[in-house]
């Protein structure tokens, strides 16, 4: 048995390892090289939608199935509450999250963990970058590079045979069946083919059809996302794949442009006020708890004119206990004396920015402040609204950094089912083929967070099981 596995974050990793624990050969096709390896997963910190080591957090399966697709047929939905040998065609290809892909990735998400916690990875909860939040998170100590060292050398000490700086190119097939890949190195045969080489965050021509001329605007959260050109999910298609996700969206995250590092998340702004180019307020700061609403405020970031907008705050930021931790960045705020002098700097109109800030002072309404939990100390009267922590900006120094929309990763990729088998247009699992990860559609409209990297492991572990024969 000989498994091909391309990509090598947590979604390879896991398929590479599982895999290779039944005794199958594997072969890893990896973009980058050796020591860059494990796409977006090396770069992150891998929160993971938790309340215990075996069970997924409350709010799980509520906020996947509220955003779950498009407005799909009823009489489509109906069949999926049926044994899925009962549906037809039309509901096995369906672009949506269907209930019996939920309830795997629920029930297997505690076994995985246990799995990569037998393989030497160690779980807690731990601090994240939220200083207010709605939900449960699990992380890996060390994060998603712990992640990508610790499976990188199981995964050497079974075997597994690594082919770094190898592109993918197209799926090999015989009379019908995946059998093998072409890359960039010669062809590879094989019995089964898991395709985990991420979205297509790093392709620009790619990003322009799906996501909008706008993509100019995007840019990777960090490195590892610039490897993931869509090679994937494109061959998968090229033979028939259906499609699943929000091909004409991706998760947003509000980033400082000016930083190289990975992820210099701004979590800060609902403690400020948001203005664009033109000196003006666009959109409700803090409609409620930072971990919950800074995605659909970046969005709104991202319309703007040439997607960036400027976070404004004055010395009363300090007031926020420890609100360094959700300022990631490694640049330093612009800083003014006065808001002319701070808007002469940032390159807006003082008039402008002078305007839009006297108008929101004058808004605030009255209440305590209470900087770690919603405190409804909204403003009055004023579009739009500020829905908490709403207090004047009126003592210097007063403060400004960017804000851009990060790409983490994007939404489209392809229709699998419970056992990451790649469904084709006609409802029918091709066969020889599996994807896990980004490179499998699971989100639209908005992101549940803290899941990705938690899709990854499950999805790719359940593809190796099933192609080794470990699955019923």
């Amino acid at each position: 048995m000989h498994v091909i596995v391309v990509g090598s974050g947590i979604a390879g990793l896991s398929a590479a390892l599982s895999a290779a624990e039944t005794g199958a050969r594997v072969t890893i096709v990896e973009r980058a090289s050796e020591g860059e390896h494990g796409g977006n997963t090396r770069y992150t910190e891998a929160y993971l939608r938790m309340k215990s080591m075996d069970e997924v957090a409350d709010d799980f399966i509520d906020h996947f199935m509220a955003n779950a697709g498009g407005y799909t047929d009823p009489s489509i939905e109906q069949e999926m509450v049926r044994d899925y040998a009962d549906w037809s065609p039309l509901a096995r290809s369906q672009s949506t999250v269907d209930p019996d892909l939920l309830g795997t990735f629920a029930n297997k998400a505690g076994p995985t963990l246990r799995w990569l916690e037998s393989n030497g990875l160690r779980f807690d909860f731990l601090p994240t970058a939220f200083i207010t939040t709605t939900t449960t998170r699990l992380l890996p100590v060390g994060g998603g590079l712990a992640m990508v060292e610790t499976l990188t050398a199981a995964c050497m000490a079974k075997g597994v045979d690594f082919h770094f700086e190898t592109t993918a190119q197209s799926l090999l097939r015989t009379a019908g069946k995946v059998t093998g890949l072409a890359t960039s190195s010669g062809e590879l045969d094989a019995n089964a083919v898991i395709l985990a080489c991420g979205g297509f965050e790093g392709n620009p021509e790619m990003l322009a059809r799906y996501v909008g001329a706008s993509a100019i605007n995007l840019r990777p959260v960090a490195r590892g996302g610039h490897y993931n050109k869509g090679e994937g999910i494109r061959m998968a298609l090229d033979i028939g794949a259906a499609p699943n996700g929000d091909f004409g969206s991706y998760h947003a995250e509000p980033i400082d442009p000016r930083s190289g590092i990975a992820e210099p998340a701004i979590f800060t702004f609902p403690y400020g006020i948001l203005v664009n180019k033109a000196g003006e307020r666009f959109t409700d700061e803090a409609p409620g708890t930072v971990d919950a609403h800074y995605e659909s405020v970046t969005r709104r970031i991202y319309e703007q004119r040439d997607g960036i907008a400027w976070m404004i705050a004055d010395a009363k930021l300090d007031d926020v206990p420890n609100w360094q931790k959700g300022s990631r960045t490694d640049q330093p705020p612009v800083t003014g004396a006065s808001v002319a002098k701070l808007a002469e700097k940032i390159g807006i109109s003082a008039d402008a920015l002078s305007t839009t800030i006297d108008t929101y002072n004058a808004a605030c309404g009255e209440g305590r402040f209470k900087p770690l939990e919603k405190d409804g100390l909204s403003t009055v009267g004023l579009t739009p609204p500020k829905s908490n922590w709403a207090r004047p900006i009126d003592q210097a120094p007063f403060r400004a950094w960017p804000v851009i929309s990060a790409n983490v990763f994007t939404f489209g990729g392809l229709k699998v089912d419970r056992d990451a088998r790649v469904v084709d247009q006609d409802g029918r699992a091709i066969p020889g083929l599996y994807a896990a990860g980004e490179t499998m559609g699971i989100y639209y409209r908005t992101y549940t967070g803290s899941t990705s990297v938690l899709r990854g492991a499950v999805f790719g572990r359940q593809a190796a099981l099933h192609a080794c024969g470990q699955l019923q």
